[in-house]
């Protein structure tokens, strides 16, 4: 069995198995013609069910014959042009390079004496990130497993600096169209759910900032503490991002703690057009940023920053055997000191590799590609009588509902859409999200792939308005 581990004596072994393992997913890449099959858990589930774990196939070619078989075949594909479902993108090739080597150099980035240059990278990064966002000199942060994590870290800061034992007075301060992982957050926190103040947004699903300063006042006459105001930088419904600088003044005004959700809009921050729409993130005190979002980033790959690192002590605890407390006057860097995770991949490893080959620029050229697609593509179903169209981009999320003709019914027209949904996700031809708006069902379009096209858009839209038709005719006709 010591054949399979990677070592000096197996390094032949394991070029040859990774080759082989990248010409199979090349080859698929290469030939897939449509973003699903569109298996079913009752088709996949038993093929699964009969592999026997405890009867090892022996060889790495063997595993990848099966593999083709429980997986790779019946896999959903985001590098197609017609998967526009969830904040899912396609993966810059770098950053695939940059995976390979992490996974079988295996750096835990924890500590120094488990990283060394891992360590340096992933700070250096950290670094070049709240500069882009500006936070100042005194700033910080560490990669997380993603947007969840950093949110409630940056919560987790926001409740400590709060300095009260009282925790049934705090409260957040999030828009309706805020990521669930405030709420989530809150509860983890022992605030409980009722803790985050929810603010409804105006037309363009941006934080009512008049409604805002209401709620701060009048839970100031409560006698309750306004402990965070979370902004979102590219809502994940509709890609909105709430106004920056009138929350960061009421911020000044009510002493709370600003974090900024800027887990999809943070690829902004690279753009060479679109940079101006976070104005007012620099006024933050913690910020989210998924680079496997809109950074194009394998999952995963995300982070969060502080203004001020020295507020990253609420997270240190220390251990004899890891990080004990001499590390800290002998200045070794150990990144558990700002983690919540202890054993951590140098998953920092894939955005230097991205930044080291296209650099920032090419980066923010692709995202800027995809916000280009949602401008047309919401001039394409603001023209279409179809199709209602909620609110016009800011970012690259498109959210729409088919509109019969000759239906009148709110309930028919959800049932219409939903069905028209789940029936494109059955064929395999394309896969779009789905989601609701004053309580009434909506598709959506999250376009984070610069090889879709205007005409993809225009082909989906028309295979949706067949499926919903021809359910609706089945089912008037059974009425």
């Amino acid at each position: 069995m010591r054949s399979h581990l990677l070592n000096d004596a197996t390094a032949e072994s394991y070029r040859r198995s990774v080759t082989e393992g990248v010409e199979r997913v090349a080859a698929k890449l290469a030939s897939t013609r449509s973003p699903f099959t569109g298996v079913t858990p009752a088709d996949l589930g038993p093929v699964i069910d009969a592999v026997d774990l405890d009867r090892p196939l022996g060889d790495s070619s063997a595993a990848l014959d099966e593999l083709e078989s429980v997986y790779l075949r019946d896999a959903v594909y985001f590098h197609h042009p017609r998967y526009l479902g969830h904040l899912n993108c396609p993966v810059v090739i770098p950053a695939v390079l940059g995976e390979a080597v992490l996974s079988a150099v295996n750096s835990s980035l924890d500590t120094w004496d488990q990283s060394a240059g891992g360590t340096l990278i992933e700070r250096k990064l950290i670094d070049w990130t709240t500069g882009r966002i500006g936070l100042g000199p005194a700033a910080d942060g560490v990669f997380t497993s993603g947007g969840t994590q950093s949110n409630l870290q940056a919560l987790l800061l926001a409740r400590e600096e709060a300095k009260t034992d009282d925790l049934s007075r705090l409260r957040i301060f999030s828009s309706e169209c805020s990521h669930f992982s405030v709420q989530k957050s809150a509860t983890l926190l022992g605030l409980g759910h009722d803790a985050v103040v929810s603010i409804p947004v105006d037309r363009n699903k941006r934080m009512q900032s008049v409604v805002l300063a209401a709620e701060l006042a009048a839970c100031r006459a409560e006698g309750l503490v306004p402990m965070a105001i979370v902004a979102t930088a590219g809502t994940t419904d509709f890609g909105s991002i709430d106004p920056l600088p009138e929350i960061a003044a009421l911020v000044d005004e009510y002493g709370a703690w600003m974090h900024v959700d800027a887990a999809y809009g943070c690829g902004l921050l690279a753009s060479p057009t679109r940079r101006h729409l976070l104005e007012g993130i620099e006024r933050a005190d913690s910020v989210t940023v998924d680079f496997h979002k809109s950074f194009f980033q394998p999952v995963s790959s995300s982070a969060v920053l502080v203004r001020d690192g020295a507020t990253l002590r609420h997270a240190t605890y220390h251990a004899d055997y890891l990080n004990p407390r001499r590390t800290v006057a002998e200045q070794i860097p150990n990144q558990v000191d700002k983690s919540l995770q202890t054993t951590r991949r140098f998953d920092a490893l894939k955005l230097w590799m991205t930044l080291r080959v296209m650099g920032a620029d090419g980066v923010g050229q692709l995202f800027d590609e995809v916000c280009d697609l949602a401008a047309e593509g919401f001039a394409l179903l603001a023209a279409d009588p179809r199709y209602d169209v909620v609110v016009e981009p800011q970012l690259s999320t498109l959210v729409y509902r088919y509109i019969p003709e000759a239906v009148t019914s709110p309930e028919d027209i959800d049932r219409a859409n939903l069905h028209a949904r789940k029936a494109l996700f059955a064929s395999g031809e394309a896969v779009v999200a789905g989601t609701k708006v004053d309580g009434r069902q909506y598709l959506k379009f999250t376009l984070l792939n610069p090889e879709t096209t205007v005409a993809d858009i225009a082909a989906v839209l028309d295979l949706i308005a067949g499926h919903a038709e021809q359910y609706l005719g089945e089912t008037l006709v059974h009425a």
